[in-house]
């Protein structure tokens, strides 16, 4: 009887646990737009797969009641949030001009309004405004987790040398890890659902 009631109590404690870990961990998609892909603007690299990821993500969020973030850069034409992971009308679209997410959009302050301690990050470019945005939110005190194959990004010419995508996301993962737990998205999804709600 005695063991029997232990492990209740235990079951009960480690599924408040997660509750609090949701109610206290925001999502955060980061630029997931019309003129990164294909025929756009800014085409990058597989960026369809980077949404596919951001979206199973997403969908785990808003199953477990998660707080979720859209942000989205002003700018034309291919400004809308791709469709894979397009907003709800109960969730909050944050717009930018600037690089990073939390500069005069109001990001922070709804973080902070919602008790948000931790903070799931995935979007495009990888070197841009996904690594902008997690800078960020380590200096204003979040834990940070990233969502590697939820990012992707772009060749980039320096000089007369081409760095091609590949190598620009995987340096500039290495470069973020110091702020950042960097994991694949059925890594994420996996540890999460070893304890479900």
């Amino acid at each position: 009887m005695n063991r029997l009631l232990l492990a209740a109590i235990i079951l009960i404690f480690s599924i408040n646990l997660k509750a609090q870990d949701i109610d206290s961990t925001a999502l955060i998609i980061i630029d997931i737009q019309e003129f990164y892909f294909p025929g756009g603007a800014v085409p990058l690299e597989k960026p369809e797969l980077a949404a596919q990821n951001a979206a199973k993500v997403l969908d785990y969020f808003r199953k477990n009641n998660g707080l979720v973030a859209h942000v989205r850069h002003n700018y034309e034409p291919g400004g809308l949030i791709h469709k894979l992971v397009k907003p709800l009308d109960n969730e909050k679209i944050f717009s930018k001009d600037d690089v990073n997410a939390f500069l005069n959009t109001g990001l922070q302050e709804y973080l902070q309004v919602n008790n948000i301690k931790n903070v799931v990050l995935c979007g495009m470019q990888t070197h841009m405004c996904l690594e902008a945005a997690t800078r960020a939110a380590h200096d204003f005190g979040y834990n940070c987790t990233v969502i590697d194959d939820a990012c992707t990004t772009r060749d980039l010419k320096y000089g007369d040398r081409t760095v091609i995508a590949a190598d620009v996301h995987a340096s500039t993962l290495a470069t973020i890890k110091s702020y950042a737990t960097i994991e694949k998205t059925d890594e994420f999804l996996k540890k999460k659902k070893l304890h479900p709600n």
